[in-house]
Parts: structure tokens; C-alpha cells; sequence
């Protein structure tokens, strides 16, 4: 019997690689909630540079592991790509719990990039590889559920684990874990998909692309349209990472309160992606990306005026739904539009752009911030916003 397409036939792999995924995103929750009090703590930084200047660098590695890991994964395989991303993570928590001074700590952080490049971008590929035509959106929901759903736990049990027994070294014992079981399963247990790949191949009518990296980039009207709403989602992502605690700070709310507002936003995204997942594969997608970014521009429009905690946590959920709207969306999108020995190195330059993002958010919103009163940086973030919705209105087709 022939290779299977579709998630009822592949479900076992499938539910593995999502497991994978969440140990994957465990590694950006280690220092997510962390890192100002480890900066200031044990190496007496400044903590909102030490924000931006962690996200940039973060995005930069991140964006750039994701373009191999999407270019190579049709020469090396993707489950070699997944273990070398875990082998590159092994020093990671060790840095963390005994780095004698800041640069360590960046250099983590570097590691850190690659492992989530090549990590989640060989998971994100084998779950498109494995479910075929159908459910894409949802495979992508359930994708960056997993992943983003581990990002807050384990941010949270960090904070925990810190509040009661210190900064260091035990929080980052969960890391020690999360990269052992996530080599042990990549190594013995999951199977390469490239044989998936040739069976969709003979079925698929979409024509091969001429220059994967320019027709991703811009120059298909479809896959232009995703990549540039990709790099301008995180683009808001990344202001939103380092500047709405200061904001909220700003605003005289208490730590607790700036707590549960920081974390609504990134747990509406998660959680909504089951639901938004599946509705791309059920309606037109261009309708789901225009909407979604309406309703992030809306929101973080909504942040300049807002003043009671009820105004920022509505706002926190209207970002969450937005971004949730067009996150499984993108890469359900450009793999729908891409021929299937054309898709894991396309979906590497979409995700290269989408990545940048979190850099040139943080990057314009530091330098805006040392010039003009803040709410000059959320107006700019959110104009771009809104007009990335007119350019997919304009250029996709559905």
C-alpha cells in the first residue's frame, strides 16, 4: 500500500510532531517572563533595553535559521533538520543557569534562534507534508496551538519556580528536560515525509515556481500578499512583546494586573487557532487575512486612547483573535500555493520574512520611543497595519 495523504491516515506521526512542537515552544517560554529579572538580578542591566535588544537578536537568528531549515529540507530530510535544531539547543539551559556575565546570555539567545528555525519550521513542514490538501489551516491551527500554548506554561511555571526557589539554576531545569525528550523522540521516533512529498507531487496542479525566494517574496500576487502581512504581523508582535508592559507600567497598574493583561493577548492567539485554523480551510482566505489585520490595527489603535483595565484586556483579546485569524492562515496559504517540492523552501522564505519582523518591530519601536512620546510608535505600527490589509485586498485572489 501506496503513502497516505491526510491527518486521519498519518495521525500517530502527526500527534508526535504537535507533542515536538510544544517541547519546542517550552524553550522560548524558559526566559519569556524571566528575562527582565535575570538581567537586572544577576547582571544589573536596564531591563526595557535589555527587551529590545533580546528581540532583535532573537529575530534576526530566528528568520535566518528558518530560510535553511526551508531551504535544505528537501536535500538533508526534515527530520535531520529537526535533530540538528535540538543538538544546537543542548547548551542552551546550561548558559542560562551559569552564564558569568551578559554575553553569554545573547549567545544563548542565539542558539536559541537556530534551534526555533530549523526546530519548528521541520515540524510546521512535516505536518503540511502529512495531511495533504485537506485541513492545511487546521493542521497549522493545532500547530501553533501546541506551540504557543506551551510558550505561556512554561513561562508561568518559570515565574513559579523563580518567585520560590530563585532565578537561577532551577527554572532552567525544565529546559535540561525539554531538549532530552526532544531529542530522544526526533531521533527513535519520528519518520521523514519526503516520501509524502513525492505522493502529493504526482497529484498536485500547482505549476513549480521560477524563483522560489522572489515569487514568495513579492512577486506571486498571493504568496507576495501573505509574506508581507507575515513580516507586519510581527512587526506588531515585536512592539507589542517589549513595549506594552512599559505602557501598562506607565498607566500606574500594578504588577499583577500587568501580568494578566501581558499574558491574554498571547493565550486568546493560542487558544483561538483550534477555531481559526479549521476556518481557513472552510472560507476564503483573503477574507480571513484582511480581517485579521483590520482587527490588529483596530486594537493597537485602541491602545494610544485606552485607560482602564477592562479597555486593554478587550483590547488584548481583539490582537489575540486578529493575530489568531492570520497566523495558521499564512502558512495554510502559501502552501496552497505552492507546488509540493517547491513549499518547504518557500514556506522557509515566508517564515525568514515573518521572522524579521520581530527585529524591525523592536528595532523602530526602541528608536521612536527615544525621539517621540509613545504613543507616536503604536500609531506608526498600526498605520502599517492597516495598510497591509488594503495590499492583500488589492494583490490576493482566493
Amino acid at each position: 500500500m501506496g503513502t497516505q495523504l491526510g491527518l486521519r491516515a498519518n495521525w500517530k506521526q502527526f500527534s508526535l510532531l504537535v507533542f515536538i512542537n510544544a517541547l519546542v515552544g517550552g524553550m522560548i517560554g524558559l526566559e519569556r517572563s524571566i528575562l527582565p529579572s535575570l538581567a537586572s538580578e544577576s547582571f544589573g542591566m536596564e531591563s526595557h533595553a535589555v527587551m529590545f535588544s533580546f528581540i532583535v537578536v532573537f529575530g534576526i537568528t530566528k528568520s535566518i535559521a528558518n530560510y535553511y531549515a526551508g531551504h535544505f529540507a528537501n536535500q538533508i530530510g526534515r527530520k535531520n533538520l529537526l535533530i540538528l535544531g535540538w543538538f544546537i539547543a543542548i547548551p542552551i539551559p546550561f548558559i542560562l543557569m551559569w552564564a558569568p556575565n551578559w554575553n553569554w546570555i545573547v549567545a544563548a539567545n542565539i542558539l536559541l534562534g537556530i534551534n526555533q528555525g530549523l526546530a519548528w519550521s521541520s515540524t510546521v513542514t512535516m505536518k503540511i507534508d502529512l495531511v495533504g490538501d485537506r485541513n492545511r489551516g487546521l493542521a497549522m491551527g493545532i500547530n501553533e496551538f501546541a506551540g504557543y500554548l506551551s510558550v505561556g506554561l512554561v513561562a508561568f511555571l518559570t515565574a513559579w519556580i523563580a518567585q520560590h526557589y530563585g532565578i537561577r539554576p532551577y527554572p532552567f531545569y525544565l529546559g535540561i528536560a525539554f531538549v532530552s525528550l526532544g531529542m530522544l523522540l526526533s531521533v527513535f521516533f519520528v519518520q521523514d515525509t519526503r516520501g509524502h512529498v513525492s505522493a502529493a507531487a504526482v497529484q498536485s496542479t500547482v505549476p513549480r515556481l521560477t524563483s522560489i525566494f522572489w515569487d514568495t517574496t513579492w512577486r506571486h500576487p498571493n504568496l507576495g500578499a501573505v509574506t508581507q502581512a507575515g513580516l507586519i504581523n510581527n512587526l506588531n508582535d515585536g512592539m507589542i512583546w517589549g513595549l506594552f508592559p512599559i505602557l501598562l507600567l506607565a498607566k500606574g497598574f500594578a504588577l499583577a494586573e500587568i501580568g494578566i493583561l501581558v499574558a491574554l493577548y498571547p493565550m486568546v492567539w493560542g487558544l483561538a487557532q483550534l477555531g481559526t485554523g479549521k476556518l481557513s480551510d472552510l472560507i476564503c482566505q483573503k477574507d480571513l487575512l484582511i480581517l485579521g489585520m483590520l482587527f490588529q490595527g483596530i486594537a493597537l489603535f485602541g491602545l494610544i486612547v485606552a485607560q482602564k483595565f477592562w479597555h486593554f484586556a478587550s483590547l488584548s483579546v481583539l490582537l489575540g483573535l486578529g493575530t489568531a485569524m492570520v497566523y495558521p492562515t499564512f502558512m495554510a496559504s502559501v502552501a496552497q500555493n505552492t507546488h509540493p517540492e517547491d513549499r518547504a523552501e518557500s514556506l522557509g522564505v515566508f517564515r525568514l520574512w515573518r521572522d524579521l519582523g520581530y527585529a524591525i518591530g523592536a528595532f523602530m519601536t526602541g528608536i521612536l520611543m527615544a525621539y517621540f512620546p509613545v504613543w507616536v510608535s503604536i500609531a506608526s505600527i498600526g498605520t502599517l497595519t492597516i495598510i497591509s490589509a488594503g495590499v492583500i485586498k488589492i494583490r490576493m485572489r482566493c
